[in-house]
């Protein structure tokens, strides 16, 4: 995360481009009369925070394959609801998929870093009501991939990536960097089941979202990284996810005391995309802000629940998905040096991350 605040001009251009990917499939839905299904174009649209530097070569590569992670989450959710599949069957999937998308996307060297859009997205799918049949539900978040992906390649890339998104094989052999993925994938399962298991022991609506906050803190202790963060920014991330979900709440009920029709609602999801992105490189705790009630009012179309109980539950799905990913990174251990005799082999100096 930057020292700064405010946006730079190039996160005004990305967030226009994925608030875009979202608005036209969006508006095509309203049109049609089906702003409920607006969910899984929602998921679909996320492949355009994907790719954000580099060329635009590397840009196209990283979100057909962020794209694909998204709509195979999205058709095995939409499978499970048109199934009604029993509660322990969503967190036994919901944690294979977290170990299996945390290995691919780390060997992908995928950005944002972490398969937490997947797990969400096959989460929120699996628990919605199936107003449609599940390859309905499938072509409408592939559709707004395909759609993601070519506005992406409308604009030039940059010849350089991020830094943070640099692997470590100069330092380490290959059996460590395979290694340090199946740990930190080990990591993602446990922090995804443990959250799934306590949500549902307590009887918490949408476990779910528990399971998705368990794999948020996780994603700044991605040991393969040269500035790999330490257990420091793990609690770091959690207390923005935890604040920024709190102020999203507030809004949130503000939002939903006005009683706004099925139409305004689909259209306030597909504006909060793009405050949400905007400043999600920026301040992960203000972009939660957007991002919380995008969420909330998306769910609520898909499957309308009494506000104070839908708050309530986001609430403390949240605690208890933060408390199991900062547990998971602190039991779980990797083989790998850790970040700061990474950071003395290499030279490179510590920037702050998340």
């Amino acid at each position: 995360m930057s020292a700064r605040l405010g946006p730079e001009p190039d996160d005004w251009s990305h967030a226009c481009r994925v608030a875009i990917g979202l608005l036209i499939p969006g508006l095509a839905l309203v049109v049609l009369g089906y702003p409920e299904l607006i969910i899984y174009a929602v998921f679909g649209s996320f492949t355009g925070m994907y790719g954000r530097t580099g060329t635009r070569r590397s840009r196209l590569r990283h979100q057909a394959q962020a794209g694909a992670v998204l709509s195979t989450a999205v058709g095995i959710g939409s499978f499970l609801s048109g199934n009604q599949a029993q509660p322990w069957i969503l967190v036994s999937t919901v944690t294979a998929f977290a170990f299996a998308g945390a290995l691919v996307t780390t060997r992908l060297g995928l950005t944002p870093r972490g398969p937490f859009f997947g797990i969400f997205a096959l989460g929120a799918t699996a628990t919605v009501p199936a107003r449609v049949p599940p390859l309905a539900a499938l072509s409408i978040c592939a559709g707004t991939v395909v759609f993601s992906v070519l506005i992406g390649l409308t604009v030039a890339g940059s010849a350089q990536g991020p830094i943070a998104a640099r692997c470590l094989r100069g330092w380490c052999g290959r059996g460590r960097q395979l290694s340090c993925s199946f740990v930190h994938a080990v990591r993602y399962a446990l922090a995804v089941l443990t959250a799934g298991a306590a949500g549902l022991l307590l009887g918490v609506d949408h476990a779910n979202w528990a399971m998705a906050s368990a794999a948020v803190p996780l994603a700044v202790a991605d040991t393969r990284s040269l500035l790999h963060p330490g257990i420091g920014s793990v609690v770091h991330r959690s207390l923005h996810r935890v604040g920024g979900t709190l102020a999203g709440l507030v809004v949130t009920a503000g939002l939903l005391q006005l009683h706004l029709g099925t139409t305004s609602l689909a259209v306030v999801v597909m504006v909060l995309l793009f405050p949400t992105e905007l400043f999600m490189a920026r301040h992960y705790g203000l972009a939660l802000g957007f991002f919380t009630p995008l969420i909330m009012v998306m769910t609520e179309l898909a499957s309308p629940a009494e506000p104070a109980t839908l708050l309530t539950a986001r609430l403390v799905d949240t605690l208890i998905g933060v408390t199991a990913g900062i547990a998971a990174s602190v039991v779980v251990r990797g083989p790998c040096r850790s970040g700061d005799d990474e950071l003395r082999l290499t030279g490179f100096r510590r920037r702050p991350v998340g």
